[in-house]
């Protein structure tokens, strides 16, 4: 994809080309409540990268009342407090963060934005962030199925292995058996 471009005029003569940062969420996030959940954010950016000169800023708007939160990463205090862990890469473009044993007090829109001088105008990454009591029922479904599926999967291995083994000694008969076979015949007439 191409950064969007921006038309500046710089003086009555003269247009210059700025190109602005894009930013990219997963959008809808459902995190089951006292688990940890990842907010995807990355980033392009025509500017050459430097973690030195780029600013991450995470803001929250919750669902109910309340004000909004906005403040760079790593907050010192307030709601988030130790409940905030930085999961990105700023040269591999990613200002992902981990939220850590979520509560249900996180139902909101959670903004990511990116500045990267000179590039610093562009889109802020929006995720909306639903804290649930349980899984869903689809969820359930899926995982019982992966692993009945994987149970399922070793037990057939199994099987074909024994049969395999009952067919090669069945067509190979042991050395010592064939003799003690031969040996009974013997005594039995």
């Amino acid at each position: 994809m191409q950064p969007r471009l921006l038309w500046v005029k710089a003086s009555a003569k003269c247009w210059r080309c700025v190109s602005g940062i894009r930013v990219f969420t997963a959008g809808d996030v459902k995190a089951v409540n006292g688990t940890d959940v990842r907010l995807k954010c990355t980033f392009q950016s025509s500017a050459a990268i430097r973690a030195t000169s780029v600013t991450v800023s995470w803001s929250f708007r919750p669902l109910g009342p309340g004000h909004e939160d906005r403040r760079p990463f790593a907050p010192l205090e307030g709601r988030f407090r130790k409940k905030v862990e930085w999961a990105g890469d700023i040269s591999g473009r990613d200002a992902s963060v981990v939220l850590r044993r979520v509560p249900f007090s996180f139902n909101g829109t959670f903004s990511c934005q990116v500045k990267n001088p000179p590039d610093v105008h562009g889109n802020v990454g929006v995720v909306c962030l639903q804290v649930v009591s349980t899984a869903s029922l689809s969820e359930i479904l899926i995982l019982c199925v992966a692993i009945g599926g994987t149970i399922l999967l070793i037990l057939l291995l199994v099987m074909i292995a024994a049969l395999l083994r009952r067919c090669h000694r069945w067509r190979n008969p042991e050395p010592n058996h064939t003799v003690f076979r031969h040996e009974h015949n013997l005594i039995s007439c």
